[in-house]
């Protein structure tokens, strides 16, 4: 039985996080390009890994650690204005 996804991220915000998120990909293959050392070289992939989940959960518009917490914007929650 597979679980259907809610979206519990506001329009805003997936947008915020679908151009942070493309900031920080962008950045780390710069950073990786440079290559100084490797510890810039795992700081660029931490930063790269960081960046796909913020585009992701933008794009899908679910955030899994919302749902744990249990977190609902209040223009998403039903019955409100």
């Amino acid at each position: 039985m597979t679980q259907r996804w809610s979206v519990n991220v506001t329009p805003a915000e997936r947008i915020a996080r679908i151009l942070v998120g493309g900031v920080g990909v962008v950045g780390g293959v710069f950073l990786i390009a440079g290559g100084a050392t490797a510890v810039v070289m795992a700081l660029a992939v931490l930063l790269i890994l960081a960046g796909l989940d913020l585009v992701v959960t933008g794009a899908t518009g679910h955030c899994p650690l919302y749902q744990k917490l249990g977190h609902v914007p209040a223009s998403l929650k039903v019955g409100t204005s």
